[in-house]
């Protein structure tokens, strides 16, 4: 019976899409571990890294940060067990890692029998959640539209969510060192005390608005070397020789579902050129503009590819998933030349939708400052006027555009094109 279990649990992982893949894994092990929560941290998932299923109190609060410490810890892939803080609070945890993707898994209050079964049960986890890494790293790979759509809109909003944290909590403690460093106040020690703590936390929330940048942008370099890694082992087992042009190292860094589309891209060309008959050379080439990642693949076989074969359609639908145009110029006897052009930002939206706001020239200065992520204080500064004024500006737009808070505000902006 139960490698019936086993056999239909890796029948359904293998099957899993990744917004489910927690779900189906948590599914899948609890007939062997029990646990509270199971969360699944990878930023190979630009737009949605951490995947999460079971106690409510537990997903919805534990953050990157906090995963980040713990997967920092791991001794080795684990699995390993320990107590950390996980949504904010002190809890015991199985953490296992995965290598290749530096993926990791975590699963809170567990409960394993002891003894030899208790050894097979953790086998089993480990190799359940081996066969769920290499799957998020095969879906990632293969970079699908829907895919790329869903990263960019999901990367868009954590940058937006982050960018609200740090106005609301900076603010508290610029404050708060303020007051504690007062002259008007005697306790020199505490002040002193209070002071270190409050810096620290001003400090650790610099860390997660960084960290969230990490998460969400690439250094075109490390994306080019990372494309060069992939296609390692083509290189390897094939007559072919590839070339690598690589970008400028000081480029500007690529928005990760840019990143995730471009390897894909230049992986499925080569690949297409590689059944080709007579190709020995292949030429693959990165650079930027400042505004786009500039991609050109050329090959000097015999221009037998063509624009309408079902791998250069697919290649196509995944260039257009973020904005980009792929052009193909085939030369008969002297191969074939693909240059294709990725966009580094989001388009923008027609002007229209902001001048249906009927916002006064100050407002749309303030939503203009506020969709950059200007605080309060800065956007005062900018406009010279008082930070009373700015929080009169602000709702007033919160009144026009119908939302409720600076995060609604600033998605709506960019979604009209505000930059």
């Amino acid at each position: 019976m139960q490698n019936w279990t086993l056999l239909h649990a890796v029948s359904d992982l293998a099957a899993a899409p990744l917004n489910r893949i927690a779900e189906v894994l948590r599914d899948a092990t609890l007939p062997f571990v029990q646990a509270s929560a199971l969360i699944i941290f990878t930023e190979e998932c630009t737009g949605r890294p951490q995947k999460k299923a079971g106690d409510e109190g537990v997903v919805s609060r534990v953050s990157i940060t906090e995963l980040d410490r713990l997967g920092s810890a791991l001794p080795g892939e684990g699995p390993w067990r320990t107590s950390a803080v996980i949504a904010g609070q002190e809890r015991e945890v199985l953490a296992l890692g995965f290598a290749p993707s530096q993926a990791l898994l975590v699963l809170t209050d567990p409960s394993v029998a002891g003894g030899s079964e208790g050894e097979e049960a953790l086998r089993l986890l480990d190799y359940l959640w081996r066969l769920t890494a290499r799957r998020i790293q095969e879906k990632v790979t293969d970079a699908p539209p829907s895919y790329l759509l869903e990263s960019r809109a999901a990367s868009a909003e954590r940058i937006r969510v982050t960018a609200e944290l740090i106005d609301q909590h900076s603010t508290t403690l610029e404050t708060l060192l303020a007051a504690l460093r007062s002259t008007s106040m005697n306790d020199a020690a505490a002040r002193a005390s209070v002071t270190d703590l409050a810096v620290k936390a001003l400090v650790d929330l610099r860390t997660v608005s960084d960290r969230t940048s990490d998460l969400v942008e690439e250094p075109v370099a490390t994306a080019f070397e990372r494309l060069r890694e992939d296609l390692r082992p083509l290189m390897h087992f094939s007559n072919i020789d590839m070339q690598f042009i690589e970008p400028p190292a000081n480029g500007r860094a690529l928005p990760g579902e840019v990143a995730h589309a471009a390897r894909a891209v230049v992986r499925g060309l080569v690949l297409a050129i590689a059944e080709q008959p007579d190709v020995r050379r292949v030429r693959a080439q990165w650079d930027c503009d400042g505004e786009n990642l500039l991609i050109n693949v050329r090959d000097d076989g015999l221009g037998a590819l063509t624009p309408d074969s079902p791998s250069i359609a697919r290649l196509q639908q995944r260039v257009q998933a973020v904005d980009g145009r792929m052009s193909l110029e085939v030369m008969q006897g002297w191969g074939a030349d693909i240059s294709v052009v990725l966009p580094l930002d989001p388009p923008a939206s027609p002007a229209g939708d902001v001048a249906a706001w009927d916002l006064a020239p100050r407002e749309l200065e303030v939503l203009q400052l506020l969709t950059a992520g200007q605080r309060n204080r800065s956007i005062a500064g900018a406009l010279h006027i008082s930070e009373n004024t700015v929080k009169f500006h602000v709702r007033n737009l919160f009144r026009k555009l119908n939302v409720r808070s600076r995060t609604e505000a600033i998605a709506l902006a960019h979604s009209a094109g505000l930059r």
